[in-house]
Order: structure tokens, then sequence, then C-alpha cells
């Protein structure tokens, strides 16, 4: 099971935050990520923790002030991006841009969506990975596997239908290991998750209860 942890811009120490990931992942089966703020990618890779970039421009080297480079993050020990977070929404033909800059710097990719059917669409695309978002439930409570397990049932089978290689995650109120076995026994190969971890009082604790059913 893949945990990626989304830092966003919280006020939170990525560099505890990755040694915490970094500690739990060594102890359990469970394959854990960090995404940090582009600027503490560095910090974050030199724990040895997986790191991930949180998005990547669809754009390569010139005249683009302000991007973010995918080359940029992988040379800032970044192995894989985001693309077309619910907070960070990009034009089809720019995703698909942003998915051939991940080719060209080698990194895994995995786009955002945030119904079944954009789901099948991103995975036309031929990313790693598609991850299903409704946007009403992120930074909620309650997670997207209980509150609507049709959305989650839905991505796998739109996926699969497309490209059984694409694995499909799924996000938005993840906090929790019963969260994660539920996205699990929805056909779901990963989650994505922020506030859950980057808000804890103990990140530590908080991982460990996320992998405590896997």
């Amino acid at each position: 099971m893949f945990i990626l942890v989304n830092l966003k811009a919280y006020p939170c120490d990525p560099v505890a935050v990755a040694e915490a990931a970094r500690d739990v992942a060594e102890t359990t089966d469970a394959r854990i990520a960090v995404a940090p703020q582009a600027a503490d990618l560095a910090r974050v890779a030199d724990t040895g923790v997986e790191t991930w970039a949180q998005h990547v421009s669809p754009n390569a080297h010139g005249s683009h002030t302000g991007s973010t480079l995918a080359e940029a993050v992988a040379n800032n020990g970044a192995e894989g991006t985001l693309i077309n977070h619910s907070e960070r929404r990009l034009k089809l033909a720019d995703v698909d841009a942003a998915l051939d800059a991940t080719d060209r710097a080698d990194l895994e990719s995995i786009v955002c969506a945030n119904n079944p059917n954009q789901v099948g669409a991103a995975a036309a695309l031929g990313p790693d990975a598609v991850a299903v978002e409704p946007p009403e439930l992120i930074g909620g409570d309650v997670s997207v596997a209980t509150a609507d397990p049709e959305i989650v049932e839905g991505a796998v089978d739109a996926a699969a239908a497309v490209d059984e290689d694409v694995d499909v995650f799924c996000g938005a109120g993840v906090s929790t290991g019963e969260d994660v076995a539920a996205a699990a026994e929805l056909g779901a190969s990963g989650v994505l998750l922020a506030s859950g971890v980057a808000k804890a009082d103990d990140p530590r604790a908080a991982l460990e209860d996320l992998v405590s059913e896997i």
C-alpha cells in the first residue's frame, strides 16, 4: 500500500515529518512518501524518505519565470510528483504536457481527478497512477472510502477500462488505519492525505496508526 503525505503549505516541520515517515516505512510493509513545498525538497530528500513534488509545470527549460521545472525537482531528490491536485488544477493539455515533463525527468506521476469520469480521462494520458479526490471531502474528517465508496470503486473500474497498468489511489479525509484498510478493500492501491499527518501533534503516531491495518 502506498501512502503519500502531502504537506501542502501547512506550518509543520517538513524534516520532522519526513524522518517520522522514513522510520515508520522502514519498520512496516508500507511504502510511505512525503511531498513538501518545492523549497524543502532537498532537505526532505536528505532524510532518506521517498520524496515527491506537489506539482510540476507543463514546460521544459526556457523563459518560464515562476515555474516548477520537473528536472529541477528531480535534481533536488524528488522521485515523483502530483499533477492536477484539486488545489492546483490544470487544463487537460497542460496535464499531458506535465506528464511529458515527468518522462523527461524520470519522475513517477500521480494525476489527481475529482470523479471516475475524470479518472478515465486521466488514465488515458498514461500516468503511473491516478487518484480520485472529491473536493468537498478534502481536509474533512470523513474519508472518501467511507463517505462515498462508490466513487472509489467507480474510479478503479474507470481506470481499468482504459489501462490496467495505471494504479488507482484515493484521497480526501483519509486519516486513520481504518481509512487505509477501507480504501484497499475497495480496490485502491494507495492513499493520499495531508492534514491527518501534517497537522497532527505527533506525526509519527499518526503514521503508525495509518499503517496499523496493512
